[in-house]
């Protein structure tokens, strides 16, 4: 394999990577939230 080949495979394969890492931040931040309100007796809306 050259290096060019690998570079972009490794580019290729942090994208997905990316939006894992962020989907699982939004998805923390969101059930997070959603606790905070469900204990205080609030709607999340």
């Amino acid at each position: 394999m050259t290096t060019t080949t690998i570079a972009l495979t490794a580019y290729a394969l942090v994208w997905p990577a990316l939006v894992a890492a962020t989907g699982v931040v939004l998805a923390r931040g969101f059930f997070k939230d959603w606790k905070e309100a469900r204990d205080a007796g609030e709607t999340l809306v």
